[in-house]
């Protein structure tokens, strides 16, 4: 292991803490010397623990993360070396991996997935661009920005190659537990197989485990071996969009599984309405032309418009980062989505094409004022196992945190009651120890966001509104919303 030589000195940079360890490198973050104090990750990877098959992986992840940049990818923005280390000097994102995101949550909310996805199609997209495939992708090498605002980016590119289009491989890479059978089984395998990875890395976040999730090695092998399809369960409140994209990416037959043109243009990967720079040009030009049609009461047309300039809308909620302009972008989009459920009542016509035009929803945005959790909650449900009263309640407070992660702050406030009213009670009688303190922890953490929750939903929604540049032109007009 790269620890066991130290701490390593690179030059330019003041080393502070290891945040990450693997078997041939350790990652530490640190800052640049100077006055910007700049915030980096620094993977040091002891020259003397490479292998030849190591040093290639190396010299590829350095090659390609050259040449990529992205927003949802890891930068590298230098590499050193001395005599005993090689120094990979990336962009630090404080939110950790996707996989202890997952674990913290036990599961997350189809809208959070969706908007998780789009932002790794996004950088799959601009991959095969450059022509390249992955080859690794999974949570653990899927980091976050921040948690307060995730924005995910894909990372670990020791496996990843140049790879034309009808090019095939037959070097097994990847981890078993995300990699496609065809890899194992046939030792054949073409890019599409960054699908099959999508596929379960998207399940894992909506079902909280992996689908071939085993307890040893040999009972994962056997699952992979099984010529059985991906069994996604039912009875979950999952849309059929998402339900047919599973389907699609988790097909055992390489002919069948989804290909990446049609995965970049599927329904619930929605690449369109991804939050970019063009998205409030996009939705200021579809809300004159839609308030001009309301005026002149062609109220088909008008609904049609404010239903496109709401799917541009809804997203632009969680890139923003300014908590006021956020309450009153969610405000004035509250108004038009009230305007455009008037307007299906008005035309109230036999026109399917209305009839099924789904109007968008403020589904889901970041935890009202969440911080990057930093508690011993897995340790607790340890703890807890065998007292199904207090386990139970923690789950409830804890379905209370994705419904405020969702936005949907009345249900998440109900379940804190819930919640904590059950868990105060069995504080008091829990003696002295270790299971007392995390659930003293747990609880004063989910009565101070029971707290915020209720402030919010008690506060006056009359804001000023921030974002002027955007309505300015249908408040001249005295849309109907107004």
């Amino acid at each position: 292991m790269a620890s066991s030589a130290g701490t390593p000195n690179v030059p330019d940079y003041i080393i502070a803490e290891k945040i990450g360890s693997g078997s041939f490198a350790d990652v530490f973050k640190a800052f640049k010397k100077g006055k910007t104090r700049e915030v980096v990750a620094i993977k040091c990877v002891l020259k003397s623990n490479l292998s030849k098959t190591a040093l290639d992986n190396l010299i590829s992840e350095i090659k390609i993360l050259k040449e990529l940049k992205h927003e949802n990818i890891v930068e590298m923005k230098d590499f050193v070396w001395d005599d005993r280390y090689i120094y990979i000097i990336m962009e630090y994102c404080s939110g950790g991996d996707l996989s202890n995101f997952v674990k913290s949550r036990r599961r997350l909310p189809e809208a959070v997935c969706q908007r998780f996805l789009q932002q790794l199609a996004s950088a799959l997209k601009y991959m095969r661009e450059k022509k390249v495939s992955h080859f690794d992708l999974k949570p653990s090498n899927i980091l976050l920005k921040s948690r307060s605002h995730p924005i995910l980016k894909i990372a670990d590119f020791g496996l990843a190659q140049h790879m034309p289009e009808d090019d095939t491989n037959s070097t097994i890479k990847g981890s078993p537990l995300y990699m496609a059978p065809e890899i194992i089984l046939k030792r054949q395998y073409d890019a599409k197989v960054d699908l099959w990875s999508v596929g379960v890395i998207l399940y894992e976040c909506l079902f909280g485990k992996a689908p071939y999730s085993s307890k040893t090695m040999d009972e994962l092998i056997e699952k992979i071996k099984k010529d059985k399809a991906i069994d996604v369960p039912y009875g979950t409140n999952i849309s059929p969009e998402c339900r047919d994209l599973l389907q699609s990416c988790l097909e055992r037959d390489v002919s069948k599984r989804i290909d990446f043109e049609m995965f970049f243009s599927h329904p619930f990967v929605d690449l369109e309405h991804k939050p970019g720079p063009a998205s409030m040009t996009k939705a200021t030009d579809l809300l004159t032309t839609a308030v001009n049609f309301d005026e002149c009461q062609e109220y088909e047309q008008a609904f049609r418009h404010y239903c496109e300039a709401l799917q541009y809308l809804v997203p632009l909620l969680h890139v923003e980062g300014n908590a006021s302009k956020r309450s009153a972008l969610r405000r004035k989009i509250a108004e038009y989505m009230n305007r455009t459920e008037d307007l299906k009542k008005i035309i109230n016509n036999e026109s399917d094409a209305i009839k099924n035009m789904k109007i968008p929803k403020i589904q889901s945005e970041e935890s009202v004022g969440s911080t990057e959790y930093k508690g011993n909650r897995e340790e607790l449900l340890r703890l807890t196992a065998t007292t199904p009263q207090i386990r139970s309640a923690i789950e409830i407070a804890a379905s209370g945190e994705l419904y405020a992660y969702e936005g949907n702050y009345t249900v998440a406030f109900e379940k804190y009651q819930l919640a904590l009213g059950k868990l105060l009670e069995h504080l008091q009688n829990e003696p002295k120890g270790r299971r007392k303190d995390l659930l003293r922890e747990e609880v004063k953490r989910w009565m101070s966001q029971a707290e915020h929750l209720k402030e919010v939903l008690n506060k006056d929604s009359s804001q000023a509104s921030v974002n002027e540049e955007l309505f300015a032109e249908s408040d001249d007009k005295n849309c109907s919303v107004q």
